[in-house]
């Protein structure tokens, strides 16, 4: 099993930046694609971000590019999201997901294990 906490989630006006992190534990987690998604009220869940075990790879939504980071430290069995430039259309619950088979595709359907999530609010 797998199991995954999310943290640093807040309220921050726009423009300004927040870093996400995802605390694995459970089997080799730092061997693992991690992702991150969001999911704002009333819409569907959304690819973020994706890095690979290495973190040789990363991904990243179009709508994210150039503002947010994904990183990881597998000895600290960690995974980051630096998120600046923050606008009120980044509202969302962000949760983060291992793809425990795969290469961290964009897309939830590949992903085996997920977080809780945690709030980001950004006010204009």
């Amino acid at each position: 099993q797998v199991h995954l906490v999310e943290s640093g989630g807040g309220l921050v006006q726009a423009g300004g930046a927040l870093r996400l992190s995802c605390a694995a534990s459970g089997r080799t987690v730092n061997r693992y694609a991690m992702g991150w998604f969001r999911q704002a009220p009333g819409k569907e869940r959304e690819f973020v971000a994706a890095i690979s075990w290495s973190g040789g790879a990363t991904t990243y939504a179009d709508s994210v590019k150039g503002r947010f980071t994904i990183s990881r430290d597998n000895a600290k069995t960690t995974v980051y999201l630096q998120m600046n430039s923050l606008k009120p259309e980044d509202t969302a619950v962000y949760s983060c997901a291992a793809d425990l088979w795969g290469n961290g595709a964009p897309s939830a359907i590949s992903y085996d294990a997920w977080g809780q999530g945690t709030q980001v609010t950004v006010s204009s």
